[in-house]
């Protein structure tokens, strides 16, 4: 598995103080893009939190999913959460070490009290001194939040920092754009009262049976105001596979005043599922991959849009459009860049793989960000992609009308497309016909009646 090492420097530990105006939580930041530029250490937000309680276990449970691995619990590796400001609200996202569940906390307008909250992207410390204050937080006093150094601190932060250093497998980012894809072809399947949903999610296992993840699909189905578990997905049924990972989400449930259950259409075939806490002036939202052995980076759904030329270019134009705004709409992007609405979605979609941009569900709308990393290398090392730009590149694609032929190794391969269907011999197509992307024979084909360039990617 390629990966490389993330340093991250914050010019002290994130604490819990206290201070003139009571407790105050300081979050660090560690390099980050804003409407300035690169920043060492950005500022977001100064202010206090609406539901300080609500918003330390929200916190907790982002920074739970970031030191969990769900599926082969070992080689434990945690990536402080990331956080963007996007002028009316900060998120907090982190993903799971077997790149099996995203986690976002929203802290809304209406959970700030700041005289303005910032633009940009950095990582934050989380720290376990940190931890264990936040988990003592019980009642409901005003707590300063502020995110970055001190404002009389600023300009002078010349000193030792504290050095984080964490592995950061190629995956990994390429699940974050995969999550967000996923996210995207989702619609609210359930809605539960928070009393609903605390019985709910209080009956879920909170680890996996006999010490191993649990494999295969599970359903469940909205019936007399709760969900019901299901062995026939039929309409509005969703999937829950590896229930126990939604055990982050109990820190949250004294406060939940709400449950809803995000899904596609239910085929019979597992599936990614979002489960969303919403809570006093914030929404915690956890994302799963369709198994708990299936981490999000394996699901192809960015392929399509990684493999034509055209996409590329919309990206760059798209890109300059984006603004930091905390809610896209492609039919407003289509009017600006004079797109049409597909190629806008396919140019948010390539946005995404370079993790510039995020999707939400509450408000069915794409956010901007900017991952402090080189997200680029989640496209330029994507096995099928680099498999298929391969095939392209050494001319193993014949084409017949409709067929095609692909020559990879002794073996030679054939490709049918009807409209934006295919089909292949190979055994990547067997194992999954398509559920999981284009098999790098389908994609090396379309690249070549596309004329894409071997060498194309976001930049």
């Amino acid at each position: 598995m390629t990966r490389s090492v993330q340093a991250l420097a914050y010019a002290r530990p994130s604490s819990l103080e206290s201070s003139q105006v009571g407790p105050s939580l300081g979050l660090e930041t560690s390099g980050g893009l804003t409407p300035r530029g690169v920043e060492a250490h950005p500022r977001f937000f100064a202010g206090f939190l609406s539901d300080p309680r609500t918003a330390a276990r929200g916190l907790l449970a982002v920074a739970d999913v970031a030191a969990a691995r769900y599926y082969q619990r070992t080689l434990p590796a945690s990536l402080d959460p990331v956080v963007t400001g996007n002028g009316d609200r900060l998120r907090f996202e982190s993903f799971s070490g077997c790149c099996g569940v995203y986690a976002r906390l929203d802290v809304l307008q209406e959970g700030l009290d700041g005289r303005e909250t910032g633009h940009g992207t950095t990582n934050v410390d989380v720290n376990p001194p940190l931890r264990e204050a936040l988990s003592r937080i019980t009642a409901d006093d005003p707590l300063h939040l502020r995110v970055g150094p001190e404002e009389m601190a600023v300009t002078t932060l010349d000193g030792p920092v504290v050095e984080k250093k964490v592995p950061l497998p190629d995956r990994w980012l390429r699940g974050f754009a995969e999550a967000q894809v996923a996210s995207a072809r989702f619609d609210l399947r359930a809605e539960l009262t928070a009393a609903q949903a605390v019985a709910f999610l209080r009956s879920l296992p909170r680890s996996p049976s006999s010490g191993r993840s649990t494999h295969g699909a599970r359903w469940v189905v909205a019936s007399g105001g709760t969900l019901r578990p299901t062995t026939r997905p039929g309409p509005g049924a969703v999937c829950l596979p590896g229930p126990e990972r939604l055990v982050a989400l109990q820190r949250v449930l004294r406060d939940a005043t709400a449950l809803r259950v995000y899904g596609p259409v239910a085929d019979g075939a597992a599936a990614a599922s979002a489960w969303e806490v919403v809570l006093p002036g914030m929404r915690l939202t956890l994302t799963l991959s369709p198994d708990s052995s299936r981490g999000f980076s394996g699901e192809g759904g960015v392929l399509e849009a990684l493999a034509t030329d055209d996409a590329a270019a919309d990206a760059e134009l798209v890109s300059v459009l984006l603004a930091w705004e905390p809610r896209i709409e492609p039919a407003s992007l289509a009017e600006q860049s004079g797109l049409g609405v597909e190629r806008v979605r396919a140019a948010l979609t390539r946005l995404g793989t370079a993790g510039r941009v995020g999707y939400d569900l509450a408000d069915a709308a794409y956010f901007h960000r900017e991952l402090p990393y080189d997200a680029d290398r989640a496209e330029r090392h994507n096995p099928r992609l680099v498999a298929a730009r391969r095939l392209v590149g050494e001319g193993a694609v014949s084409l017949d009308g409709a067929r095609a032929t692909v020559a990879s190794g002794d073996r030679r391969y054939q490709v049918r497309e009807t409209g934006s269907a295919f089909t292949c011999t190979c055994q990547w197509w067997a194992d999954y016909r398509g559920r999981r992307g284009p098999c790098k024979h389908a994609l090396a084909v379309r690249m070549v009646r596309r004329g894409a360039t071997v060498a194309g990617g976001v930049r």
